[in-house]
């Protein structure tokens, strides 16, 4: 049903269903963390630029933290510079990094911002260099040795991890009314640059402006129990208990792993969100049902399936 026959009851009625969600999260930052589908799709990146837009002329103040990995890996393809892995994670040498800094605080992050200031907002692009608001240090790697007697480490160049986040620059532009767009760069002491996990610089970003949630935009409906069922409504010692007994493990880890660290480090609460659905943030903002798995600090009965009130 499009705009023309939708009937104008329904329209009212769904506005009067989100007065309390924006009632109690105006005034309130959600961290979102963009990349996946949602970046990559036509649609889906139309819906994530409004939603972002509407959070704002509603009260909320939305800071975007986006990642970039494929368009990394377009360019590099392009200009012929070979892309090898880590465990998962790009090694990057300075060449690769002036690529990385290219894409991510030029091409990604400007075009992020453009389209959210086409839907009337008014964004913001930055880098972790600005304003000093990303210190970094290089990440340290292990690695088992081929005969698996020790492990050894692997400098893998250019990639780090956060040491501390700066939040003045960020909290100025949100009071302002603007929309900060923050590529995941850091820098440390001696002004070296550090490309840095998208999932990992909006979880500290988060913890850094006590923020009310963490978003976290994927490419699966959320995390699943052994039924296939999405579980929400999780607290963090049931996450801690799922992950030891072996139900969260393999790409789904490390993400779950960030959410987790941004609710103990005090974030009032973080979602796994389904990217490929439209308008998804807003899903999860205004309505019980949500698209992924919340995570709060409070004690929960059961990890519930997602179409249940949570919240």
């Amino acid at each position: 049903m499009n705009d023309t026959t939708r009937d104008p009851r329904q329209v009212v009625e769904v506005l009067s269903e989100a007065l309390p969600y924006i009632q109690r999260f105006s005034g309130k930052t959600v961290v979102v963390k963009y990349g996946g589908n949602a970046m990559t799709e036509d649609p889906l990146i139309d819906s994530f630029a409004r939603d972002i837009v509407l959070m704002k002329e509603v009260g909320i103040n939305p800071v975007v933290v986006h990642g970039g990995g494929p368009q990394i890996g377009e360019l590099l393809g392009k200009l012929n510079i070979e892309s090898r892995f880590v465990n998962g994670m790009r090694i990057t040498d300075a060449e690769t990094m002036d690529v990385v800094e290219m894409v991510l605080g030029g091409l990604v992050n400007k075009g992020i911002v453009n389209l959210i200031n086409q839907c009337g907002g008014k964004a913001i692009g930055l880098t972790g260099k600005d304003g000093g608001q990303i210190r970094a240090r290089q990440l340290q790697v292990e690695q088992q040795t081929p005969d698996m007697a020790a492990s050894e480490i692997i400098d893998i160049g250019h990639v780090g991890e956060v040491e501390s986040i700066s939040t003045d620059l960020i909290e100025m532009l949100a009071a302002r009314d603007f929309i900060p767009v923050i590529a995941p760069i850091g820098v440390d002491e001696s002004g070296r640059s550090y490309n840095i996990n998208a999932d990992l610089v909006a979880g500290k970003v988060a913890e850094a402006l006590d923020a009310e949630k963490l978003m976290l935009l994927t490419n699966v409906a959320g995390l699943m129990n052994t039924e296939g069922e999405v579980m929400t409504g999780l607290s963090t010692a049931q996450v801690d208990a799922l992950i030891a007994d072996g139900t969260i493990h393999g790409g789904m880890l490390p993400k779950i792993r960030c959410a987790l660290d941004a609710v103990k480090g005090g974030v009032a609460s973080a979602h796994i969100v389904d990217g490929r659905v439209a308008h998804a943030t807003l899903l999860e903002i205004f309505t019980n049902a949500g698209v992924g798995t919340l995570i709060t600090d409070a004690a929960s009965t059961s990890g519930v399936p997602a179409d249940t009130p949570a919240d």
